[in-house]
This record gives C-alpha cells, sequence and structure tokens, in this order.
C-alpha cells in the first residue's frame, strides 16, 4: 500500500481519537485527563492494529515481487537465447550467401569461357570463309564469262536487308542486294564482278534483273503492308546509257503507282560525279514521283538544297562516322541556316530539306544507344538483320518472263 494512504489512515484513527475523547468529556461527564488518556489509548490500539494489518499484507507484496523477478529472470534468460539464436542464423545466411556468390562466378565463368571459345570458333570459320572467298578470286577474263554465265541462265538472286525506324525498329524498307550465281551454286560477290561487269557495259543488264525483281517484290509487300518499300540499287552507269535508259524509264512509267514505295540508290561519289546526262535522266524518274537515296555517306556535308532538288530523299551515313560528326565543331550540312547547328538538331536540318538520314552498318546496341540520342529516324546494319536471300518460293513468283530473260540474255553475250 502507499505511504500516502498509511498516513490517511493514521490521520482517520487520531480524529476519531480526539472525537471520542472528546464526546466522553461532553456526554458522559468524564474528567478531562480522563477523557484525554482513554483517548490516546484508543488512538494507540488502532494504530498497533493497522501496523499489524500492514505486516500481514507486506508478506503478499513480497511473494508477488519475487515471482516477478522470477518472471523476468526467464524473460532474459529467453532474450538471450533468442540473440543467440539470431547471431547464428546470420552466419548461416552469410554463409549461403557466400556459397550462392561464389556459384554465380563459378557460372559466369563458365559462360564467358564458352562464349570466348565460340567467338574462336566463328572467327576460325569466319577465316576459312574468307580463304575461301580469296582462293575463289577470278582474273577478268574468268569474272566476265561468269557473270555472263549466270545472266544467261537467270542465276540472278535478290538479297533483302532490312531498314527500321528509330526507336521502335519497325521493318519500313529493304535494301535489295544482286548476288549472281555460278553452276556449282557458289555465289559471285559484288567486288568480283562488278569491275567485269563495268568494262563489258553489263551493269545495265544487272540492274534490269535486279529492277524487275525489286518491282515485283514491292508489289507482293504492297499487299501486306503499303508502308513498307524498297531501295534498288542502280548504278550511274546505267542512268548514263542510251540503250539502257529509255526502256527502263518506260518500264518506270507503267509501274509509276509503286514511286512512293521504290527508292532508287546511288553512292554519294557517284552522285556527286554524276554526268549532265545522268542528271537529266534522274530528274525524269522524279518527275514520275520516284525518289532518290544516296548511300556510302562520309560525314555530314551534303548541300541540302542540291539534293532537294535532285529529289533525294534519303542519306546513309555510316554510323560511327556519324556519331564521330554530331559533336561541336564537326561537320554540318549546306543549308539556308547561317547560325551554328548543334549536334542534335542536325536531323531537324535534313528534313526540312525533305530528306532523312539513315545510319549504316550499325554493328552494336551501343551504336544504337548513342544514335538514339541524336533523334536519327532510320537505322540499318546486321544488329537490325542481316541481308538474307528470298524465299524460293518468292523468288519463283518474282521471276522475269521468258522473253525478258531472252532479251537480258543476248545482251549479254
Amino acid at each position: 500500500m502507499p505511504v500516502i494512504a498509511h498516513i490517511m489512515i493514521a490521520l482517520v484513527y487520531i480524529t476519531a481519537s480526539v472525537l471520542g475523547a472528546v464526546a466522553l468529556y461532553q456526554y458522559y461527564e468524564f474528567q478531562p485527563v480522563t477523557a484525554a488518556l482513554v483517548g490516546a489509548a484508543s488512538g494507540l490500539a488502532t494504530m498497533q492494529l493497522h501496523m499489524a494489518l500492514s505486516r500481514l499484507g507486506g508478506g503478499d507484496v513480497d511473494k508477488q515481487f519475487f515471482e516477478l523477478r522470477q518472471e523476468i529472470r526467464k524473460l532474459t534468460a529467453r532474450l538471450a537465447q533468442s540473440e543467440q539464436r539470431s547471431e547464428e542464423l546470420k552466419a548461416s545466411f552469410d554463409k549461403e550467401v557466400a556459397a550462392r556468390r561464389e556459384t554465380i562466378v563459378n557460372e559466369m565463368r563458365g559462360l564467358e569461357d564458352m562464349i570466348s571459345k565460340l567467338g574462336k570458333k566463328f572467327e576460325s570459320r569466319l577465316q576459312v570463309v574468307r580463304a575461301a572467298t580469296t582462293d575463289s578470286t577470278m582474273d577478268g577474263a574468268s569474272a566476265l564469262d561468269a557473270v555472263r554465265d549466270a545472266l544467261r541462265e537467270n542465276r540472278v538472286d535478290l538479297h533483302l536487308q532490312p531498314i527500321v525506324n528509330l526507336p521502335q525498329r519497325r521493318v519500313c524498307f529493304y535494301e535489295g542486294f544482286t548476288r549472281l550465281r555460278r553452276a556449282d551454286g557458289k555465289v559471285i560477290m559484288p567486288n568480283e564482278f562488278l569491275g567485269a561487269a563495268e568494262k563489258a557495259n553489263l551493269l545495265g543488264v544487272i540492274d534490269n534483273m535486279l529492277l524487275f525483281r525489286c518491282v515485283q517484290i514491292v508489289r507482293r509487300l504492297s499487299e501486306r503492308d503499303r508502308r513498307v518499300g524498297v531501295f534498288c540499287n542502280i548504278s550511274m552507269a546505267s542512268l548514263e546509257d542510251d540503250q539502257f535508259f529509255p526502256p527502263f524509264l518506260e518500264f518506270m512509267r507503267e509501274n509509276r503507282d509503286l514511286a512512293s514505295a521504290l527508292i532508287f540508290e546511288l553512292g554519294v561519289r557517284n552522285f556527286n560525279q554524276r554526268t549532265d546526262i545522268a542528271a537529266r535522266n534522274m530528274g525524269r524518274l522524279r518527275d514520275l514521283g520516284f525518289r532518290f537515296s544516296l548511300d556510302k555517306g562520309d560525314g555530314l556535308a551534303f548541300d541540302l538544297p542540291e539534293l532537294q532538288a535532285a529529289g533525294v530523299k534519303f542519306v546513309k551515313v555510316n554510323g560511327e562516322r556519324l556519331l564521330g560528326e554530331l559533336v561541336p565543331g564537326g561537320e554540318r550540312p549546306i543549308s539556308s541556316l547561317s547560325r551554328d547547328i548543334a549536334p542534335e538538331d542536325v536531323p531537324a536540318v535534313f528534313v526540312r530539306y525533305g530528306i532523312d538520314i539513315i545510319a549504316e552498318k550499325v554493328e552494336s546496341e551501343k551504336s544504337v544507344i548513342d544514335i538514339l540520342e541524336f533523334e536519327i529516324p532510320y537505322g540499318q546494319g546486321h544488329v537490325f538483320g542481316a541481308p538474307r536471300p528470298i524465299k524460293g518460293s518468292l523468288l519463283e513468283e518474282t521471276a522475269p518472263p521468258p522473253d525478258f530473260v531472252r532479251r537480258v540474255s543476248a545482251q549479254a553475250m
């Protein structure tokens, strides 16, 4: 019981004793001294009784305190056990994490070794292919014979490489590449036959075969998606050939409904060195609605008004070279703008003249990320897809008619 409670009870005892003594004196005519002694004795008696009762209750309190101390000891022991268990669990967790980390590191090393081996194997196979290509290089006479034989037998294939929009990477165009095959099925690479074909005035014949297939491919693609077009390479020699160009122009006039989906591609150097005849013939194609693309761009120093007047819709620049020029102080196109053009504004300047930039020969995802920072609209390269031959069924469907092949064969004689 609290001390204040004992004091209050004692005051009650004292008050009762005093009132009892006063009552004895007032009502029972006790002598004052006698009444005082009786009151004092009563007060002492009640106080002794209270003290005795307090001692009896104190035993219960001591017992309760003892039991409480016992519970506290038990809780302390349990807490110590919990802390020990927690330390054991932490040590076990740390050990398991270390073991898993070691396992992951070992697996990563295994993957690195596997990738390294695959890379070496691929490189060795590539060296074999390169060696085979080098061994199969032909001299001018044999190359010319192989070209003529391929044209006569209609062994002219079309390979397509996707051109995608950025950043979505949706295929918007394909670029068509001509590949000739020998009788044994081996492919004659362009660097093997182009020189010989140009000397023999056969580039127009090859362009004819490529053009016919491109037109047929564009028609097939337009049935599925009118947004997809084809870039068709054409040589400057064909644009300057008086025998090739008139029937070529007539053929394109008959297929002018494909003008929005068929783009003729020239090299930048050939475009810059074009003759008046070639420029005039390009203008005729432009008047039919056809547009041009320039590839093998060496930097960004294009004359945009000149390209716009010539009907150029796309320019292709090597991805690495493009990133190298999109810096302060890099090359800038010739335009009507007199101010300095910031790197991020270069694509927009091309668009003002109706020209889109295509980053070509993009070979890594890192290059893609860097190119995306400048909002280049299109990309082309092995990271988006390598050139692949059209399927056999489509190859047959797009084959030139017999009279076309006979006419081409006669030119190849």
